[in-house]
């Protein structure tokens, strides 16, 4: 039906007394706008009843491949102590200021009891203001922080004051003419890393040439890419984060990730190990029966494995050198102890076992 009788019927029905009988065209037209109001009710009742089962079955599908009882692989007790308590709500609070939730933050320090320092909350502060304004292409605080933080950024051989300019440099570029002389003048604040960048200056400053004819036009099109404003964010964040002595990721993000890579095997251990009747074989509380990879983006320091004993150094089997400079473990090395002498069992060297030293990685 067109706009136009639509407009018709709705006047006619207006003029019509409520106790009168309609025509035989208002009939027939009432009857078809039934028919299809009826059919567009059917239509969406049954789209409902698909979607609906779909949405049941994801229900399903999450009960049967998720284990709700996690309980059996975890450590009793681990959070009982208000002093442990305090160390997580201390790093949620972290994450949150990282993630500029600052207002989450304040609110959940005051339902916890967490007291956080103004000095600890300042660099989270001014890290999410100046990546703020990065999302919105605004270098400016960016460039004000890396250069009052030169010395320090140099030290850590770090290029993110130099790509800062660089980034500025080159939006004055997407000016054309315009900016000509201003692109001129700023390209000595490149004066101070010659020596390391030379090349990309000089790219920089040979797209000077094609300003008339536009940058998008010329060999120079790829200082252009859309993706160096992520990338300086990325820099901004790693050398921010050195500087205040922190992770570039988020603790509790990490342990996050690594718990849900980790829960899944740690649950099939568990089945395995009641279906077998197996005891002893998970007893203690910083040994798994089992290896569980998680990646290298979840390796942060050097593990020793006892070339001996083939088994992995703890506290209270560290790794002892000896004076050939050979690396076994502390139980190897009491072991191969026989009658007050120690000899390597790499080279002839023997020694006596007081002689090695612990070493720690």
């Amino acid at each position: 039906m067109s706009l136009r009788h639509r407009k018709v019927l709705h006047k006619s029905l207006l003029k019509t007394h409520h106790d009168a009988q309609l025509s035989a065209t208002l009939s027939v037209v009432m009857s078809q706008c039934c028919k299809k109001i009826k059919d567009t009710v059917q239509k969406l009742a049954l789209d409902h009843k698909d979607i609906h089962g779909s949405v049941s079955k994801v229900g399903k599908a999450i009960d049967r491949n998720f284990d709700a009882d996690v309980s059996g692989v975890g450590v009793e007790g681990v959070w009982d102590s208000l002093e442990k308590q305090q160390f997580l709500s201390e790093a949620v609070v972290e994450h949150l200021y990282r993630q500029g939730l600052l207002n989450v933050a304040e609110e959940l320090c005051q339902e916890s009891g967490v007291c956080i320092d103004l000095s600890q909350k300042e660099p989270f502060l001014e890290l999410n203001r100046i990546l703020e304004a990065l999302r919105m292409r605004d270098l400016r605080p960016a460039l004000e922080w890396a250069m009052a933080n030169r010395e320090r950024l140099l030290a850590l051989k770090s290029t993110l004051e130099f790509k800062l300019h660089r980034l500025y440099f080159i939006s004055l570029l997407t000016g054309g003419m315009m900016n000509q002389i201003e692109a001129l003048e700023y390209a000595k604040n490149f004066q101070p890393f010659a020596h390391q960048h030379q090349r990309d200056i000089q790219v920089l400053m040979g797209s000077l040439v094609y300003l008339r004819h536009g940058i998008a036009n010329s060999p120079y099109l790829h200082l252009l890419g859309s993706n160096q404003w992520a990338d300086i964010c990325d820099i901004f964040t790693r050398d921010a984060c050195a500087l205040l002595g922190l992770s570039v990721e988020s603790p509790l993000s990490v342990s996050f990730s690594a718990g849900c890579l980790a829960l899944p095997v740690l649950l099939n251990i568990k089945a395995v190990i009641e279906q077998r009747q197996c005891t002893g074989i998970w007893s203690q509380k910083d040994e798994l029966p089992i290896e569980i990879e998680l990646g290298k983006k979840c390796w942060y320091h050097s593990v020793f494995a006892c070339p001996i004993l083939r088994q992995q150094a703890t506290d209270s089997n560290p790794p002892m050198k000896l004076i050939c400079g050979h690396v076994i473990s502390r139980d190897a090395l009491n072991k191969l102890i026989n009658g007050g002498k120690l000899k390597c069992p790499y080279c002839p060297m023997e020694q006596a076992p007081a002689d090695a030293k612990q070493i720690y990685f």
